[in-house]
């Protein structure tokens, strides 16, 4: 009977050290398959199918007309777009893609009063006065990282990050904060902020490169710090005059992972929006786009190839190896499935230039991560 016992006991013994090595080899696999695979077919995608003549992104693959001025469509092109691109460059050391984009946004984004057209349409001629205040953010923190990561072009870039700088330090503020816009045609700036433009790592560079007051990156980052939640979600809106918060009732998972990403450069992590996305992902399979604030059900049938990627970047940036390699297995199974754009997160033959640069970005820091 002992015999018979520890033979089940060596069998299980045995078992167990096996599962182990195939998760061990498993994760070794997708360390050598991100480190060997140095471009992402991705990039192809978007180079090939998602770039107008004029070398602008477009923001859809499928051509439509614009019928609003302050919603995009078609091939239109979005600084949120550029932002990405530039951000992409940056994290994978490709000098000659930042100039392009650089070039890109000195030619047709940057308009004469020194402030980024937040969209331009497929010629490249912006039909809009104001800017975006995230969009700002992401391009000034690409262009300062180029700086110091590339000695050619140097001073060029510098000039163009402090250019933008002191216009959203003179027209982009209300009652001593950033707001989500000007317009700078009337003149006019809102009393919103909302916290996913609270782009914590794009503060810190401007401050250190004294673009920004000395204590402006305290004054946000205790902003965030200090922001309420739902006992899971963040909010969505700061009041500039009022200093209230407003929360939407169906949360976008893309916005508060955003948050959360900021929130990462702060001593408050983002310990109860991770917990309940990972029991969500555990038990459904799946992060759904958005939620219903209330009562944590699913707002919507579809996913977002976005969520995966910035929760990618929140798991790399929490140092969850184990969660990462989760989420890009699931992510990039969403890849290419229309075999006419290999590379692409293309669904019934269309997709958005974000669903493709969120990926993309979480996809290579994921990489840069794993070869430390």
């Amino acid at each position: 009977m002992k015999s018979i016992k520890r033979r089940r006991w060596t069998w299980l013994v045995v078992i167990l050290v096996a599962a182990a090595s195939i998760g061990a080899l498993s994760f070794l696999f997708l360390k050598e398959r991100l480190v060997m695979n140095e471009i992402s077919p991705t990039v192809s995608f978007v180079q090939n199918h998602m770039t107008n003549p004029n070398g602008t992104l477009a923001s859809y693959l499928q051509d439509a007309a614009s019928e609003q001025a302050d919603i995009v469509a078609g091939r239109e092109a979005l600084s949120e777009s550029l932002g990405l691109w530039m951000q992409y460059a940056v994290a994978k050391n490709d000098q000659t893609l930042f100039e392009q984009s650089y070039e890109l946004l000195t030619t047709y984004f940057l308009m004469p009063q020194k402030y980024i057209a937040w969209k331009l349409d497929t010629e490249g001629k912006a039909h809009v006065t104001t800017n975006a205040l995230g969009d700002d953010f992401r391009i000034v923190d690409a262009l300062l990282k180029a700086a110091d990561q590339w000695e050619q072009g140097r001073e060029a870039k510098v000039a163009t990050a402090a250019e933008i700088s002191r216009t959203l330090n003179q027209s982009v503020q209300n009652e001593g904060y950033f707001v989500d816009f000007h317009y700078f045609k009337g003149g006019y700036s809102p009393d919103t902020l909302s916290l996913v433009y609270v782009d914590l790592p794009a503060l810190q560079q401007m401050e250190q490169h004294e673009m920004l007051q000395s204590g402006t990156y305290a004054k946000y980052e205790y902003l965030l710090r200090s922001m309420p939640d739902d006992g899971i979600f963040y909010p969505k809106t700061f009041n500039v005059v009022t200093k209230a918060y407003t929360y939407d009732d169906k949360v976008n998972l893309i916005d508060q992972l955003i948050v959360a990403n900021h929130l990462t450069s702060t001593n408050r992590k983002p310990d109860k929006l991770i917990a309940f996305l990972k029991k969500e992902f555990e038990t459904r399979h799946q992060l759904p786009g958005q939620y219903e604030r209330i009562n944590r059900t699913p707002g919507v049938a579809y996913e977002s190839p976005s969520v995966y990627g910035l929760a990618i970047l929140l798991a790399v940036r929490t140092g969850d190896p184990k969660w990462a390699k989760q989420l890009y297995n699931h992510m990039i199974a969403m890849r290419g499935q229309d075999p006419n754009y290999p590379g692409g997160y293309v669904f019934e033959g269309n997709t958005h230039m974000f669903d493709n640069l969120f990926p993309l970005l979480g996809e290579t820091e994921l990489r840069k991560f794993l070869k430390k």
